[in-house]
């Protein structure tokens, strides 16, 4: 596993994220003006609703399986098909689940249960997704970017025609399910090209796979807790208008959030190989990840604070202003979380998944409480407060609680030093480079 394979692996990535993120910024722009404040609230709250039942949807299995077909190349094609069998059933299991919910939660209102319902069937092709491990674990993502653009292009440009056409808000709420069918497509037809191993199932390989998955399970749902309880909660305490400005603000917290995603993506089968043969390699690379996020989220975060005004009035108009201050607090929320995302990646590699749940478990319980403490003095600013305080104690603050774990905060302390920013930001200029001139 290369240097160069992997800046060419992280070049697909980021390249497919900013093309996804321009053209989703535009049409979530364009949504939201159409829609309202109200039914985009709407639209969003189904969206968080359906986001508590996507861990129970991959079984864990989105955390583990990078690891397990680098660990297990041989049986690459067995671990996939069996996580694609027993995901896609889940999903089954899990778009009931929100039927039922929604009927019993909102009594009388058709209009969202018809709406969370439409929009949960992105449960059955999200969880063919999957494959898009593989693509990671083998350093190919050159072909998932291209197949997911190719995608988000073509259900974008559907989603113009629903603007264009005046169509009601049913439309939009099954529309994010066509792009992921399509990515399915694509992934099952590429992966099948390019893999000598065809895809099966193991019944028992499924059973080992849930036992290392299921603490992931319960980890990722409390993820979710902390991360979409705000929406949910401001559904019953405020009303769908509220959830349409605290998710405007949310949205523009995130505008090059793929950035960090790619990045992290990228350089996660790197850190698992180093772990194999060198731990000091490993822990290097792990700081060397933490000093990247650290240093570009603070940046984008204070550049966002700074212009939230402009962005919120060019991005969704004046209905949507007063999003701005809840952005303005919302938006150093993001460094925070993607610290997390990290400090996974490290436990993932140590086989400290045990611990997930107590950290998760935490800060869903401190969300919760933050949220029932905050929002009814300061509305959707509570909210992004609440959001913002629990990502520094989850990821920060709970490192120096748990003695497990204690270690990882002294890789994002290391972290802090600007050489290793400027270290790695050198190593990857010189490889484009590089590339360029062969080019």
């Amino acid at each position: 596993m290369t240097k160069v394979n992997v800046v060419k692996n992280a070049s697909w990535i980021v390249a497919g994220q900013i093309t996804k993120a321009l053209i989703g910024l535009v049409i979530s722009m364009l949504t939201a003006r159409y829609l309202g404040p109200a039914n985009f609230g709407l639209i969003n709250y189904a969206a968080a609703l359906v986001a508590f039942f996507v861990p129970i949807m991959y079984l864990g299995f989105d955390s583990i399986l990078v690891r397990e077909i680098i660990n297990r190349p041989e049986s690459e094609g067995k671990t996939l098909g069996t996580a694609l069998l027993f995901s896609f059933v889940s999903s089954i299991v899990c778009i009931i689940g929100i039927v039922c919910f929604t009927r019993i939660a909102h009594p009388g209102e058709h209009v969202t249960v018809l709406v969370c319902a439409l929009y949960s069937t992105l449960l059955i092709f999200q969880s063919l997704e999957l494959l898009r491990f593989w693509f990671q674990a083998k350093l190919l993502s050159k072909y998932a970017s291209i197949i997911s653009v190719a995608a988000y292009i073509t259900v974008s440009a559907y989603k113009i025609y629903l603007l264009a056409s005046g169509k009601s808000v049913y439309w939009f709420a099954v529309s994010n399910a066509l792009d992921y069918l399509l990515i399915a497509i694509g992934f099952f037809i590429t992966y099948n090209k390019l893999s000598p191993q065809r895809l099966s199932v193991s019944f028992s390989l499924g059973r080992e796979m849930l036992k290392s998955g299921k603490f992931f399970i319960i980890s990722s749902m409390m993820v979710v807790i902390f991360a979409q309880t705000d929406r949910v909660m401001l559904k019953f305490m405020l009303g769908d208008t509220a959830v349409g400005y605290y998710s405007a603000a949310a949205t523009c917290a995130s505008l090059v959030g793929f950035v960090f995603v790619a990045i992290i993506d990228s350089l996660r089968p790197g850190i698992f190989d180093a772990r194999k043969t060198d731990h000091a390699a490993f822990e290097y690379k792990v700081s060397q990840l933490y000093s990247i996020i650290i240093y570009a989220s603070l940046t984008v975060s204070l550049l966002l604070a700074v212009f939230s005004y402009p962005i919120v009035r060019v991005l969704y108009g004046i209905d949507y202003l007063p999003a701005v201050n809840a952005l303005r607090i919302i938006v150093w929320y993001t460094s925070f979380s993607y610290l997390g995302s990290v400090r996974n990646i490290w436990i993932v590699a140590e086989g400290k998944e045990r611990v997930l749940w107590i950290i998760n478990l935490s800060g869903a319980i401190v969300n919760v409480v933050l949220n029932f403490a905050l929002i009814p003095l300061w509305g959707i600013n509570g909210a992004a407060l609440a959001s913002l305080l629990t990502q520094i104690f989850t990821n920060v603050i709970i490192g120096y609680i748990i003695r497990y774990i204690r270690f990882n905060n002294t890789l994002m302390h290391k972290g802090l030093s600007p050489k290793l920013v400027v270290g790695i930001s050198r190593e990857l200029m010189t490889l484009f480079y590089d590339r360029l001139k062969k080019k």
